[in-house]
């Protein structure tokens, strides 16, 4: 008896400690998904349980590399200008953090958000077992209510578009100036032009008649996902950086954690989203993102204060532009200040890691309650071996088993953000910014196509086109997330119309 229980044990540490080495691969190297690990993870399966490696083991490793993922995903976001689906929003303020000297902090809160999602998720799953489970029963209400959901998401999104712009001239003459010269019903036009456009290109990724995507190496899991949202939110950004900065100003070895108390009730919401957007079928940790961010600024609405719009809190910041801010940043870096801009981005940091880890966690907890999965991860789970649900009072051993190895990477991913954050930053001083950025952007490139073929770097292409956008409107990038939200949310529509009979 003992005898198994060591051999276990021993399973587990081993999962442990190579989930968490995978992760870290992972999670620094732009673009690359904790799902393509799960997937190879799976197909290897076979000859891995029979040189005696158990499938337990095989799942721990899978838990644990997705964990440490979501901690360090924000590194090669923040740093290199390269983020993937679940930190796309982050890559602005993380820009910012850098440009003003303050990538070391933005790294420590990003890992204190991490942290405040994962533990602050753990009664979240008990919660969502009581909702969700046999006794209740809720699950099939809510799917029937997740597109009109996700259609408020999505107005929110626009909603808190709060840029000024002038009116075309033709409709001033057309309506003899009634609208004025300017008004942020133009911005909110624009804002919800571009994301209708992007919704467009979007169904040409997700949608039923989609664009092929085949790697030329045969590489599981292609998506062209990954090249749409690096166009759109990774290489536009790195081309306007590379046109209007030339050089990174010394970094402030500032790696201490923030306090947890401002950030317990955020990131607390933010775990809330995150595991909304778990039970929810095509949700996402962007999804959640723009769910918490548009929250807060109806929240502050209500309570009669200006809002905190998608990115940044005061009326003064959200009037400016994306490039006026970055100039803030640089010029904070050269007077040796902190402004209001390197707080708020700070906290929006933490918040977006903080959905990020708790969607992971989440996850993992619906798959064991309703017997579904979410995620690339979860479903190598599914496929892998019967998941034993949740359907008594106590949790299955197996969920047990791979909530504390869940547990354990994230305790351990915390200094190794650190580490890692510092050898990035070494980097950028040892290569100049501008060598960089077109290094990072030949990279990105080159995993386009190894994962995707040509038809990814057309959609690479295309995306960055796009992305390049938003700055010249006037209008955030983070509306860009129709790309996502525009076709689940028509398809969803279109299911539910279809099921009450009228296609």
């Amino acid at each position: 008896m003992l005898d198994a229980y060591l051999y276990e044990l021993s399973w587990m540490f081993a999962a442990l400690f190579l989930g968490v080495a995978m992760g870290t691969l992972t999670g620094i190297i732009p673009g690359f998904h904790v799902n393509n690990v799960a997937l190879i993870l799976l197909a290897l399966a076979p000859a891995l349980l029979s040189i005696g490696i158990p499938l337990s083991a095989v799942a721990g490793i899978i838990v644990s590399t997705g964990t440490v993922h979501t901690f360090l995903n924000y590194i090669p976001s923040a740093l290199m200008g390269a983020p993937d689906a679940d930190q796309a929003l982050s890559l602005l303020p993380g820009h910012r953090m850098l440009l003003s000297g303050n990538a070391a902090r933005g790294v420590a809160w990003s890992a204190r958000g991490s942290q405040l999602g994962l533990f602050l998720s753990l009664p979240l799953i008990v919660l969502a077992r009581i909702a969700f489970g046999p006794e209740l029963g809720w699950y099939e209400d809510l799917r029937t209510m997740l597109p009109f959901i996700l259609l408020t998401i999505s107005l929110l999104l626009l909603a808190t578009e709060t840029t000024r712009l002038d009116w075309p001239k033709w409709l001033q003459i057309t309506t003899g100036g009634k609208f004025g010269t300017d008004s942020r019903l133009a911005g909110f036009f624009s804002a919800t032009a571009f994301f209708l456009l992007t919704g467009l290109f979007g169904w040409t990724i997700i949608g039923p008649h989609s664009l092929p995507a085949r790697s030329p190496l045969d590489m599981p899991g292609a998506s062209l996902l990954l090249p749409s949202l690096a166009g759109l939110f990774g290489i536009a950004n790195l081309l306007d950086i590379y046109a209007t900065t030339s050089h990174l100003p010394p970094q402030k070895e500032n790696w201490d954690l923030p306090p947890v108390r401002p950030l317990l009730v955020p990131c607390f919401w933010s775990g809330v989203a995150g595991a909304s957007m778990g039970v929810l079928p095509g949700m996402t940790a962007s999804q959640a993102t723009v769910l918490v961010m548009g929250g807060r600024n109806v929240a502050a609405k209500m309570q009669g204060k200006q809002g905190f719009g998608m990115d940044w809190e005061t009326r003064r910041l959200t009037e400016l532009s994306d490039d006026e801010l970055l100039e803030i940043a640089k010029a904070e870096a050269d007077e040796g200040v902190e402004g209001p801009q390197t707080k708020q981005d700070l906290e929006i940091i933490a918040i977006l890691s903080a959905v990020n880890t708790a969607v992971t966690v989440c996850v993992l907890g619906f798959l064991y309650i309703i017997g579904r999965s979410r995620s690339g991860a979860t479903l190598a789970l599914k496929a892998m071996y019967p998941v034993d649900t949740w359907s008594s009072l106590e949790p299955t051993a197996d969920f047990i088993r791979l909530l504390a190895i869940t547990l354990a990477a994230g305790l351990m991913a915390m200094p190794i953000m650190r580490y890692v954050g510092k050898g990035m930053l070494r980097l950028h001083a040892a290569i100049p910014l501008q060598q960089m950025i077109m290094s990072v952007i030949l990279f990105v490139a080159a995993l386009v196509f190894v994962s995707t073929g040509f038809i990814g770097l057309a959609v690479l292409i295309v995306g960055t086109m796009l992305g390049l956008l938003p700055p010249r409107l006037g209008i955030r990038r983070s509306h860009a997330m129709g790309v996502i939200l525009v076709p689940i949310t028509y398809l969803l529509f279109e299911n539910l119309v279809d099921n009450a009979g009228f296609l």
